[in-house]
């Protein structure tokens, strides 16, 4: 399904940004507020743009769809802030896990000379795994689970989230034949296999 642009509401009638609280691969990630109810939420920001990506259309329709989980970040939208001089503005609202991604709690800790307790390992995984299976049960792979695409909240909260190259699965597509992800992140098997790939392309 294309998204058009213009048929996305604008966010500034419900967002305000209060900070600025990360970086990703599109852009920045601010904390907004929301105008009404006064909720706290993320919003990545993707500037100037002038059409939709095609990973990002894919998020928005695998978001837009997956039904709530308690280990899969929630959804809140996609708007769209026109400015036809520099470019557009698309914003992608999720629920805001202000404990930061797993990665980060590591290099935190590595930092200070300590390691994660292996308790507080087996609780993450067993968290990101209930989000995997919810995106199973649902047919979506994520294709890229790693550190950073593990987030937490201050209340103990694990949950999945960038799913930018995942994949919805179908009646009539059952696998996906292409590899993708970050490979150090990738099961062994992947890695070894990729190569030939790559020289096939």
């Amino acid at each position: 399904m294309m998204l058009g642009l213009e048929s996305l509401p604008d966010p500034t009638d419900t967002w305000e940004i209060i900070e600025t609280i990360g970086k990703g691969t599109y852009g920045k990630v601010y904390k907004v507020t929301n105008k009404k109810d006064g909720s706290l939420a993320a919003v990545k920001i993707l500037d100037p743009i002038s059409d939709m990506d095609e990973e990002i259309e894919a998020e928005y329709n695998i978001l837009q769809f997956l039904p709530n989980h308690p280990n899969v970040v929630k959804f809140y939208g996609m708007f769209y802030k026109a400015d036809h001089c520099v470019g557009g503005q698309l914003w992608l609202v999720l629920e805001l896990c202000n404990g930061g991604s797993v990665t980060e709690l590591v290099k935190g800790l590595l930092r200070c000379g300590q390691r994660l307790d292996e308790a507080v390992i087996s609780y993450i995984l067993y968290g990101a795994l209930l989000g995997l299976q919810h995106l199973h049960n649902n047919r979506i792979i994520h294709r890229d689970v790693k550190g950073n695409n593990i987030l937490l909240t201050t209340e103990g909260g694990v949950k999945l989230v960038d799913f930018g190259v995942s994949a919805q699965l179908t009646s009539t597509r059952l696998r996906r034949n292409t590899s993708v992800g970050t490979p150090f992140w990738m099961a062994p098997e992947i890695r070894i296999i990729l190569p030939n790939m790559l020289r096939k392309i």
